[in-house]
C-alpha cells in the first residue's frame, strides 16, 4: 500500500493516489478528480463546476506488469445549466463502462488474432463481455458493400447446427463479398436479403444457386431481371445420388447370384462418382473393367459425363440443343432412375442453359464453407446466430474491383 501520483497516466481529470496490492496478480488504484481540471457536461461538452452528486465506480484497466489493474473513479454528476443534471463526460471511460477505453482497444486487437476462450484466459475477462466487446467491433468496422456495383450473386446454404438447421448466404460473385447471411433456407428466410437490397434489385443480372426452388422463386418475385444459373456440383452431386447411387444397387441386387460380380458393383461407387483425371492408372483400369461388364453403369457413366458438357457450351443455343439431345437420350435409356431425374431436371433446364451467358457457379462458397466450419469450431459454435454472421462477414470482406 503506498501513496503515488501519475502523471501521464491516460486518466484525463484524475489523479491516482494510492496503489493498494489486493492479491498476488491484481492492485487496486485509487483515483481523485484533478482540482485544476473541472468536470465537462455529458450534453454540451462544456466545462461545468457545479457539481450534483459523486459516486465511485470500480473500471479494469490495462494490465501493468504481472498485476491485473483495478481503479477506484468518483465519477460526478454535474448541474449544467444548460443541460440539467448528468453524468461527467470522461474521454478514457465511456458512460456506464467497466472498461477503459485503453483496455478495449487492447482486447479489440487481441480478439482479431485470437478465440474467445484464450483471452478470456489472458485477461480474465468474461466470455460474455468480450462477445460483447467483439460484435460491437465487428459492426463498427464491416465495410458497407457498394450495392449499386452489384451485378451478379452468388446464393447457398451452409449447416449451422446439427438437426438439418441451416442458414442461408449470397455473396456478390465478382469481389466474392459476403453481403448477406440469415438463418433458414426457405423464401421466407431469404427475403430480408431482398428487402435490403431493395431498389438496387433492379440492376441484378444473374443469381446463381443450387436447384432450391425456395431460392429461385424469390430471386423472380424480387429480380425481375436476373437470370437464376444453377450450379453444375450440385446437379451432377443430385445424379449421383439419385442414379448413379440406384442403379449400381440395383445391378448388385440382380447378381445375388455372383458374388464376386455382385462385390465388384456394390465397391464401385466410388469410382463411378469421381472424375476420370482424378483415378489413379489401376483405379482406371478397374473402372473400364466395370463397365465393360455392366452395359447399365455404362450408360449411367456416360449420360453423367455428356450432363457435365451442358455447362461448358459456347452459346445457349448450344446448350439448349444439348439439353434436348441429353435429355431424348434419358427418355429412351429404359433405365427408371434416369428417366424420372432427366424428367424432374426438366423445369431447371433454362437455369442450366443460362450458364452459357453467365459463367457463374457456388463453388468459391463451397470453399468459404469449409472456412465457416473452422470459425464455428475456434468458437465450439455461436450461440447468438447474428454475432456468427458478422465473423462470416468479417472473414470474407472482398477484393477490390
Amino acid at each position: 500500500m503506498g501513496d503515488a501520483t501519475f502523471p501521464g497516466s491516460g486518466w484525463e481529470g484524475f489523479i491516482a493516489t494510492r496503489f493498494v496490492p489486493i492479491s498476488d496478480f491484481e492492485c487496486l488504484i485509487y483515483l481523485v478528480a484533478d482540482p485544476q481540471v473541472p468536470p465537462c457536461c455529458p450534453g454540451c461538452r462544456r466545462s461545468c463546476s457545479l457539481i450534483h452528486d459523486t459516486t465511485t465506480r470500480r473500471v479494469r484497466d490495462r494490465d501493468l506488469f504481472e498485476y491485473r489493474v483495478w481503479l477506484e473513479v468518483p465519477v460526478r454528476r454535474v448541474r449544467c445549466p444548460r443541460c440539467g443534471v448528468g453524468r461527467e463526460a470522461l474521454s478514457w471511460l465511456a458512460p456506464r463502462a467497466r472498461l477503459t477505453h485503453r483496455l478495449r482497444q487492447h482486447v479489440e486487437v487481441l480478439l482479431s488474432l485470437l478465440p474467445l476462450k484464450q483471452i478470456a484466459g489472458l485477461t480474465g475477462l468474461h466470455w460474455h463481455t468480450l462477445k460483447t466487446i467483439d460484435k460491437a467491433r465487428l459492426a463498427r468496422d464491416l465495410p458497407e458493400p457498394d450495392l449499386s456495383l452489384v451485378r451478379y450473386l452468388v446464393m447457398d446454404e451452409f449447416a449451422l447446427f446439427k438437426g438439418h438447421r441451416y442458414a442461408s448466404v449470397v455473396i456478390d460473385a465478382e469481389t466474392r463479398q459476403v453481403l448477406w447471411v440469415g438463418e433458414g433456407r426457405s423464401r421466407e428466410a431469404v427475403r430480408p436479403c431482398f428487402e435490403w437490397l431493395g431498389p438496387h434489385c433492379e440492376h441484378i443480372e444473374a443469381v446463381a444457386m443450387d436447384m432450391n426452388t425456395a431460392m429461385d422463386l424469390e430471386v423472380q418475385a424480387w429480380c425481375p431481371k436476373a437470370r437464376v444459373v444453377y450450379d453444375l456440383f450440385h446437379v451432377i452431386a443430385k445424379f449421383g445420388r439419385e442414379v448413379i447411387d440406384r442403379v449400381r444397387v440395383d445391378q448388385a441386387n440382380q447378381l445375388r447370384q455372383d458374388k464376386p460380380a455382385r462385390r465388384a458393383v456394390k465397391r464401385s461407387r466410388w469410382l463411378l462418382l469421381r472424375n476420370p483425371e482424378n483415378l489413379k492408372a489401376d483405379q482406371a483400369d478397374e473402372l473400364k473393367t466395370l463397365l465393360d461388364l455392366n452395359q447399365p453403369l455404362m450408360v449411367v457413366y456416360l449420360m453423367k459425363s455428356q450432363l457435365k458438357e451442358l455447362w461448358y457450351a459456347r452459346t445457349e443455343r448450344a446448350a439448349r440443343w444439348r439439353w434436348t439431345r441429353w435429355f431424348n437420350m434419358a427418355q429412351a435409356s429404359g433405365l427408371a432412375p434416369l428417366i424420372r431425374f432427366a424428367r424432374r431436371l426438366k423445369p431447371y433446364a433454362e437455369g442450366i442453359i443460362a450458364s452459357a451467358t453467365y459463367r457463374l457457379n457456388t463453388s468459391v462458397l463451397e470453399g468459404m464453407n469449409n472456412r465457416i466450419k473452422v470459425i464455428k469450431r475456434m468458437a465450439y459454435g455461436y450461440r447468438d446466430s447474428d454475432y456468427f454472421f458478422l465473423k462470416i462477414k468479417a472473414a470474407f470482406p472482398g477484393n477490390p474491383r
